[in-house]
């Protein structure tokens, strides 16, 4: 059976890289909604589109366009889940380690 300080630092680590795990699926969902912002704008839109690459913007076809921003989002999304997975594993494993210490403590 692990030592108490060896689970607490196991716990620590645990919620650390949880906390960097969130921070980045905060990142994707910013960038998903900013993507699923401007996939609205393109279908509000005429059939003239401008994309800037870089420190130019250039009138890009349309379709195009609209063609990489669902794929981006398609992307983004399945990120997202994957860190969702990654995040429900580390809190279940907080929970258990969290558990373990709580019970060690009451003996």
């Amino acid at each position: 059976m692990k030592n108490q300080d060896t689970q607490i630092q196991e716990m620590q680590m645990l919620d650390q890289n949880l906390q960097q795990l969130l921070m980045q699926k905060q990142a994707f969902q910013l960038e998903l909604s900013e993507t699923q912002a401007a996939l609205k704008e393109i279908e509000k839109s005429g059939e003239e589109v401008f994309k800037i690459i870089g420190q130019l913007m250039l009138k890009t076809d349309k379709s195009k366009v609209k063609e990489e921003l669902q794929n981006k989002e398609k992307m983004l999304d399945l990120r997202i889940k994957t860190l969702e997975k990654q995040e429900k594993s580390l809190v279940e494993q907080l929970d258990k380690l969290r558990e373990e210490v709580m019970k060690t403590v009451k003996k």
